[in-house]
């Protein structure tokens, strides 16, 4: 209930001090918003450089992949290679 009661003198106050402090309160935005605006851009500017520095490096395993194909075809045939001799031993 006291939570109640003190909302609702905060919200009276309040619209009495936009009432009666109206221009201070939109000089108070128009100097708030551009610098919400500057910091939110850098923000977003880390960010997106972030997520291209992870791209960069998705790239570059996406190039060591065909490598490791190579090396996972040549084991296949050497493993063959050993079964063959295998089969031949045992008979």
């Amino acid at each position: 209930m006291k939570t109640l009661i003190g909302g609702a003198v905060a919200t009276v106050l309040g619209l009495i001090g936009l009432s009666v402090w109206w221009t201070s309160f939109l000089q108070l935005l128009a100097g708030a918003i551009p610098v919400m605006l500057l910091l939110g851009g850098g923000l977003a500017l880390y960010l997106g450089f972030d997520e291209l520095k992870d791209t960069w490096k998705k790239e570059d395993t996406k190039t060591d992949a065909p490598t490791k194909t190579d090396e996972i075809e040549k084991y296949k045939s050497e493993i063959n290679d050993l079964k063959k001799e295998l089969e031949s031993l045992k008979k």
